[in-house]
Formats: C-alpha cells, sequence, structure tokens
C-alpha cells in the first residue's frame, strides 16, 4: 500500500477516535444532568450529511467536512449559531436552565476525556512495550554535531557530553532535541569542564529553515567496514568485514566524524590505516581518497547490542507491571503536557520563530509513520489527544475554554453574561480559529511548494 495512503489511513482513524471521545465527554454529562442533546456528529455536516439516525432525541451523524465535530446541546450557544432558539424562555432541559456547576462539569468533560484518553495509552504501553532507552550519561565520548552549523548556533561540538538544560538533568539521548526546543539554557561537560550557555532564542527559526536538519545530533558511532563497493578503488586495499578504524596516519580515527574529517584533509592522496579485525587482531593498511573524500567502502554492520558490548553507550530497558505502568503512564501524560506548553509559549513569542513550524492537517498526519505500526500509531494519538485537550481548554470564545471562562466569571461574580455578549463572543471566537486553521494549513503549503 503507498505510505502516504497509509498516513492518511492512520490520521483519519486516530481523528475520529479522538473527537468521538471529545464529544461523549461532553453528552455524558449532559445526559446525566438531564440537558437535551440533539445532534452527535462525528465532523462537521454543513448542508448535508454522510449519514444520520435518530435515535430518542438525539440524531446520531456523520458530516462531510472533517474539521472536528460537535455535540448540539439545546439551549446553548454554539457552533450551530441558533440564536431563534434562545429567544425564547429557557426549558427545564436546555443548557441555560442548569446550575452553572453542572454546566462547568459539561463543558470540561471533553478536555477531561482526552487527557485521560492519553494517560490511558500510556499506561497501556508501558505495560505493553515498556520503555527502552539511551541513558545520557552512558554516552562514553560524548555526542556527534552532523550538522555542524547548526551545532555552532547552539554552541555544541562533536564530543561535548550534554549535561542538562534549564538546570534539569538530561536523562535519556532521546529527550534531547525536545528539551533544547523548549529550553533556555544548557550545561555541557567539554574535556572535563563543565561550560553553560544560553540556547538563542531564534534556535527554533534555525531549525525550521532546513527540517531535514532538525536531528543534528548523532550518537558517536564508529567507523566500520561493511564491505568494499563494486567497482571501488579500494577493491585491493584489503578491506574486511567489521574491520573498526582505529587510525589514519597516526592520528586518532575511530569514530565516523574523526575519520571523515581525516578523509577531507587527505582528498586526492593515499593513507595508512590501523585497524582492529573481527578476529582480535590488528592490520595496517594503505588505501586511496577520491577526490570526494571517500574511501568507496560501505560502513555499518555493527548492530545496537554490538556497539553497547564495546562500551560506546548503555542500552536500558524498563519493563513495567500493570500496577508499576499506571504511574508511569500518568507521569508520561503529564510530562508530555508540560513540553506541549513550553513549545506553545514559544509559538506565542515572535521572537523565537517558531510560528513558522506550526502546521495543519498534512502536519498532523505526517506525525504518522508510513509504515503501519502500532505503537507508533497510538503514542502519536495520544500526542494528539493532548495537544486538543490543551488547545480546547484555552480561554478563546468558540472552544470549550471560552465556555469555561464564561462560567466561572458567572460563578465567581453572580452574573451571568448575556446571550447577545455569548453569541458575539462565539462569532468572534469562530472568525479567530477559522484565521489559525488558514494559517495553519498555509504553512503546510507553503512548505510543500517552497522546501
Amino acid at each position: 500500500m503507498n505510505p502516504v495512503v497509509i498516513q492518511v489511513i492512520q490520521f483519519f482513524l486516530s481523528l475520529s477516535l479522538l473527537i468521538v471521545l471529545h464529544e461523549l465527554g461532553h453528552f455524558i454529562p449532559a445526559k446525566i444532568f438531564k440537558t437535551r442533546v440533539e445532534k452527535f456528529y462525528l465532523f462537521f455536516d454543513v448542508k448535508y450529511s454522510l449519514f444520520k439516525k435518530k435515535i430518542g432525541e438525539t440524531v446520531y451523524g456523520i458530516g462531510w467536512l472533517p474539521l472536528g465535530g460537535y455535540v448540539k446541546i439545546a439551549g446553548m450557544i454554539d457552533e450551530s449559531m441558533d440564536t431563534e432558539a434562545m429567544k425564547e424562555e429557557p426549558k427545564p432541559w436546555e443548557f441555560r436552565s442548569k446550575p452553572a456547576w453542572q454546566r462547568l462539569i459539561i463543558m470540561l468533560g471533553g478536555v477531561t476525556v482526552n487527557f485521560i484518553l492519553a494517560v490511558i495509552i500510556y499506561i497501556g504501553m508501558a505495560y505493553s512495550y515498556g520503555d527502552q532507552y539511551i541513558p545520557m550519561e552512558s554516552l562514553r565520548d560524548g555526542v556527534w554535531v552532523v550538522e555542524k552549523e547548526i551545532g555552532d548556533k547552539v554552541g555544541i561540538q562533536t564530543g561535548d557530553k550534554i549535561i542538562a538544560v534549564d538546570g534539569e538533568k538530561l536523562k535519556t539521548f532521546n529527550s534531547v532535541f525536545i528539551e533544547l526546543i523548549n529550553g533556555n539554557t544548557i550545561t555541557i561537560d567539554r574535556d572535563g569542564q563543565q561550560i553553560e550557555k544560553e540556547i538563542p532564542v531564534d534556535f527554533i527559526s534555525t531549525l525550521l529553515e532546513d527540517e531535514e536538519k532538525v536531528r543534528f545530533l548523532s550518537l558517536r558511532a564508529p567507523f566500520v567496514v561493511n564491505k568494499v563497493s563494486k567497482g571501488s578503488h579500494n577493491t585491493d586495499a584489503g578491506f574486511k568485514t567489521k574491520d573498526e578504524f582505529l587510525s589514519i596516519n597516526g592520528s586518532e580515527a575511530i569514530y565516523r566524524d574523526q575519520v571523515m574529517a581525516l578523509l577531507e584533509e587527505n582528498r586526492g592522496k593515499n593513507i595508512n590505516i590501523k585497524v582492529n579485525r573481527a578476529d582480535g587482531t590488528q592490520a595496517d593498511l594503505t588505501a586511496s581518497v577520491n577526490d570526494d573524500a571517500k574511501l568507496g567502502i560501505e560502513i555499518g554492520g555493527f548492530t545496537m547490542k554490538d556497539l553497547e558490548d564495546r562500551g560506546y553507550f548503555k542500552i536500558q530497558t524498563q519493563k513495567y507491571t500493570f500496577l508499576e505502568a499506571i504511574p508511569a503512564g500518568i507521569d508520561k501524560g503529564v510530562t508530555t503536557l508540560s513540553s506541549y506548553v513550553k513549545q506553545l509559549k514559544k509559538i506565542f513569542n515572535p521572537s523565537t520563530g517558531a510560528y513558522k513550524g506550526v502546521g495543519g492537517f498534512a502536519a498532523i498526519g505526517s506525525m504518522f509513520p508510513d509504515t503501519w505500526d502500532w505503537a507508533a500509531f497510538w503514542s502519536t494519538t495520544a500526542l494528539i489527544s493532548i495537544i486538543l485537550a490543551f488547545m480546547n481548554i484555552l480561554p478563546i470564545p468558540a472552544l470549550d475554554g471560552g465556555h469555561v471562562t464564561f462560567l466561572l466569571y458567572e460563578m465567581v461574580t453572580g452574573k451571568k453574561p448575556s446571550d447577545k455578549f455569548l453569541e458575539y463572543a462565539q462569532m468572534v471566537g469562530f472568525f479567530l480559529l477559522i484565521g489559525l486553521l488558514l494559517f495553519a494549513n498555509g504553512n503546510d503549503l507553503y512548505k510543500w511548494l517552497f522546501k
């Protein structure tokens, strides 16, 4: 199956699940408080529906516009902008007739379900898959700065050991990228000396200039021969599979970054290479470097376990019982939410340039892998669920958070905003959301056309 089709299927499956459960978060407390729900829709039914069926007092359906979903609660100013019904006297079953605390619970139901769903997914993943990670402190000789220009921007050099971001110790290698994006300062160990540097305000903007270079750091891996390429100019140099480089012309050349730098210095020349062989012996070889700074060999052949056995780093595996998975899942949910809030703060600060990375449906769809992987699917779904929970609770009219803000105002002051005010606020919020939607998807289009 086409990889794009696989991503699209995963996107709609995840989105449908999240929308239905979010709206159930409103629907269930509304029913508990005997509030009439007129419609329950997956996607929007502008002008017509793909499917609809009335059961009891509620019409259940699927719309054709996949921008979300909704429940239409009687006596509430919402996406439908049904203001005619609001001109009539309040009915006992209407939203506006219920006590403020009941209305607050109904409005908080969606985001609550989204966060709980994410936590449940993380609990399930912790129990089913556990965690496998590389402890940051286990890197024997620090990190490899693959993209030097970006490394220079943030002040990291190959061989540095990254200790902390914003004073918080970095635990795993995989966490370094998101922590650098969210952070303000970085602490590194360079040749035994600890150095603290400020992360440039526009660091995110630098990463977004070429998204293929976002992962500008890598593990320092040894330079190991897999095989000599067909037609190589070094066919007779004597290379064997799993030869580990030790030195070039007497200079240490264990890691790929070291070898590549020395090959650059010796373009078009012959070099002397000392290697460690698979049988434990050492050999001295003579090879030529072409004008492209290549030896004409394919590198690799070592597994992550091989590298761990040789002491380059450690691979930590954490398994959880079901009871242990519960706090682990909760912690993952809280940590993910906290990280997203930090990213959002960066987006609202124009000087960071983070707004350039705001994406729409294409960006969300690209978060899913292009091959079917249930672990990746559920992990991405949990992340999107947390994003939806936080975005929906923002105090923007037309979002759940806007309704919650007005309800809290009513509960504190004892004064209920007028229906006319709520109507205007809903309209303002609606146009604001349309603007954000156009901006996000416009960013996707711009990247597709020009990057």
